[in-house]
């Protein structure tokens, strides 16, 4: 079975917020199926930094980034999601 890897970029709702915090509360709201495989700051302007995540998820998700997108937005401290990329892996 192959999966898809995402890249999304997280908007804090404020620019003070811990993002360690923010990124331990994403890794604990992510369903068993789903895996964190990279977080990174990074910054957008005046002090104002988003985290682009890598998560990987199964291929056969109904509703593709839907699901991954509404648990996001579900989590205190964020404020928006945009899903920059997806893209398939072949499992060996």
């Amino acid at each position: 079975m192959a999966k898809i890897i995402v890249s999304v970029k997280v908007f804090p709702s404020d620019a003070d917020i811990d993002r360690k915090e923010l990124a331990d509360r994403i890794r604990k709201a992510l369903p068993p199926e789903y895996e964190a495989i990279r977080m990174k700051e990074e910054p957008l302007a005046f002090g104002y930094t988003a985290l682009k995540l890598h998560i990987l998820m199964p291929e056969e998700t109904e509703g593709g980034t839907e699901k991954l997108e509404e648990i996001l937005k579900g989590i205190e401290g964020i404020d928006d999601v945009e899903v920059e990329s997806v893209s398939r892996l072949s499992e060996f």
